[in-house]
């Protein structure tokens, strides 16, 4: 599972198509109309990928997120096994602060998560 914030932006001018004898033609000048976060978990040996857009990257929306992995993706996993970054969100207080006692402690019980190194380099499978 990984998250990653992507801007929103519009060209100002339309490119150009290339022409014969004539390269393309690009402005590089936008319009930023904000950014938005992108969830992303994936089960690479299945071709399975799924992909969420929030608003923000918030404790909240990352306990919401994950709660569609186990409830609507995975409902008869007994045990799902979550690799991710060590991210402040990605803990077991956001579930406590989303949903109800009992609620939060069921959804932490059906993930083993594994937590990439600090330090470590690996790929960031939201921004392929």
């Amino acid at each position: 599972m990984d998250d990653s914030p992507k801007q929103l932006i519009e060209e100002r001018q339309p490119s150009q198509a290339m022409k014969p004898g004539q390269e393309a033609r690009v402005d590089y000048e936008y319009i930023r109309h904000g950014v938005v976060n992108i969830f992303m978990a994936n089960e690479p040996l299945k071709g399975k990928r799924f992909v969420e857009v929030t608003a923000f990257k918030t404790k909240k929306d990352w306990a919401l997120f994950v709660k569609r992995i186990a409830d609507e993706w995975y409902p008869a996993a007994k045990k799902i096994t979550l690799v991710m970054d060590n991210f402040k969100t990605h803990s077991a207080s956001a579930f406590y602060e989303t949903f109800e006692p009992a609620e939060a402690k069921r959804q932490w019980d059906r993930f083993e998560f594994v937590y990439t190194p600090k330090h470590g380099s690996w790929l960031n499978m939201a921004e392929i």
